[in-house]
């Protein structure tokens, strides 16, 4: 067992919050954001050693001082009605069979916590515009739930969703982590902010899908937590993003089609986005991911 406990909280009622890396880092953003706004306190951790390579290496004088692993950390806070546990991980596995591994041993914990109750916290990649509110997408694990996510503003049923047909798949440790809660009838519910599909390979995370996450959390949780951090961080992403567009409407090579769709992108107000061609949005994710690596060129 790789679960490495510090001490074992006394806790009443507790409930889960999970967040790891991943597309735009929305998970990992509200759910770190969250348990340090709590001052929640780690109590334990999973040791990396089955799970990551090293992510890199700490040098010192000149020297290899230390192997640097990606943390899956546990932290704790109580509460006066119902405490609460967080998982903050800073990657998941690649290889599934490890990824289940680990779903498991996190639902180990929950067990021996108590815990009846799990949120875990991801991205969508969707259609929207950057400057639009991100909605939030949840996904239950049990149909007593669904009431309770229809009670939360912003909040829309992934299986509800015309474009879901009632079906969909969740890949990650988030769906594992549901399928495993819900063959322990641990009930548990994935949320997850939207993030433009045109800014999931961007280098930076996407604020303002956390923001939307924590806003449902700290109301189905009825917490009160202050986001003006995040607030200025999405600002600060919006104005970037704003700026790259401008950018790379400018590059010559620039196909025609995605040019108009660039335009589109950067006048939204006054442009009708509507639907585009899984070429066309291939081809403006091609020229993004260019512009990330600096590959663009410009005439001076």
């Amino acid at each position: 067992m790789s679960v490495k406990l510090f001490r074992e909280p006394e806790l009443k009622r507790p409930i889960m919050l999970c967040g790891w890396a991943g597309i735009a880092n929305v998970g990992l953003a509200a759910i770190n954001t969250m348990r340090r706004l709590m001052r929640a306190e780690e109590f334990g951790l999973i040791e990396p050693y089955d799970y990551f390579d090293p992510a890199h290496v700490v040098i010192a004088n000149g020297l290899i001082e230390d192997l640097r692993f990606p943390a899956t950390r546990f932290f704790s806070r109580r509460r006066q009605d119902r405490d609460l546990v967080f998982l903050v991980g800073e990657r998941q596995p690649e290889d599934t069979e490890k990824a289940y591994e680990m779903a498991e041993e996190v639902l180990d914990v929950a067990e021996k916590l108590g815990c009846r109750r799990m949120y875990t916290s991801g991205a969508s990649v969707t259609a929207i515009h950057h400057t639009a509110k991100p909605r939030v997408w949840a996904v239950p694990n049990s149909r007593r739930l669904i009431p309770e996510i229809r009670r939360y503003g912003n909040t829309v049923l992934m299986s509800e969703l015309d474009s879901a047909d009632g079906t969909g798949s969740i890949t990650g440790l988030n769906g594992l982590l549901l399928g495993v809660a819900q063959s322990r009838g641990i009930e548990a519910v994935w949320r997850l902010g939207e993030v433009p599909y045109y800014l999931q390979g961007a280098p930076w995370p996407y604020p303002k899908a956390s923001i939307s996450v924590l806003e449902v959390l700290g109301s189905l949780l009825d917490i009160p937590l202050d986001l003006s951090e995040l607030q200025e961080s999405a600002a600060r992403v919006e104005a970037n993003i704003d700026q790259i567009l401008e950018t790379l409407a400018d590059a010559e090579e620039l196909p025609e089609q995605v040019r108009e769709e660039m335009d589109s992108l950067r006048h939204p107000h006054h442009v009708d986005l509507g639907p585009i061609t899984d070429r066309e949005k291939q081809e403006i994710l091609d020229h993004l991911d260019e512009l990330f690596r600096g590959e663009v060129g410009h005439e001076s």
